[in-house]
């Protein structure tokens, strides 16, 4: 079950602005990949559920996370149903991604109070996900809709936090592009751990990005 309020993790998010979006199927590789992000200071993990064992690959890193991670905060992605939903709430997620926005899910969320973190790509989608609870919005696809869309999105909306996935490169100047255009977070998925055969070398890849992030302007 969950460790902490939908209001606290939401709060760490915010603060942790950097979040990876990672599946495989090998629970081994998954743990370093997450040890090794964790030594670089991610503080928030997004695991997928992309493949057929995802759910017992879950399982182990919930269980590696309370006790090598403590710190960190590990999510499930990639969930479209009430009935998955509460399976990985079960089994510790602390939070849920959605590619899209069902109010099914919103409402598993609601009632273990777990933070829920719906997918949109339009202004309207944007409202509905808002309507039905959402205080943290992912726009997907990133790579679709570009920078300026949030730009503009910051006209009518001003105060929906915003998380962006799909399209931000593991890089300065991507970060400042996005983060300049106003989302409060980005997920980044495989671009992050290109040439991660070796998982360690991820650490201090990872610990650049997220000593530029502590130091840019609020």
């Amino acid at each position: 079950m969950p460790r902490y309020s939908s209001a606290d993790v939401l709060s760490h998010v915010l603060r942790a602005p950097l979040v990876p979006v990672f599946f495989h199927a090998d629970p081994a590789y998954a743990k370093n990949i997450v040890q090794a992000c964790y030594d670089g200071g991610i503080r928030v993990f997004e695991f997928t559920n992309r493949g057929a064992n995802a759910f017992d690959v879950f399982q182990e890193l919930a269980s590696f996370v309370r006790a090598s991670c403590p710190e960190m905060l590990l999510g499930i992605g990639t969930i479209y149903t009430a009935a998955d939903a509460e399976r990985f709430v079960a089994v510790g997620a602390d939070f849920i991604v959605q590619p899209c926005t069902t109010a099914e899910v919103a409402e598993v969320c609601r009632r273990h109070d777990v933070a829920w973190v719906p997918g949109a790509m339009t202004i309207t989608e944007i409202y509905q996900a808002t309507q039905l609870g959402a205080q943290l919005v992912k726009v997907f696809p990133g790579n679709v809709v570009g920078p300026d869309f949030i730009r503009s999105l910051r006209g009518p909306m001003p105060n929906v936090p915003i998380m962006v996935t799909g399209g931000v490169e593991p890089t300065t100047e991507s970060l400042t592009e996005w983060f300049g255009a106003g989302v409060n977070v980005v997920g980044i998925g495989s671009q992050l751990f290109k040439g991660a055969a070796d998982a360690a070398a991820l650490a201090p890849r990872i610990a650049l990005l997220m000593q530029f992030l502590s130091t840019r302007p609020s």
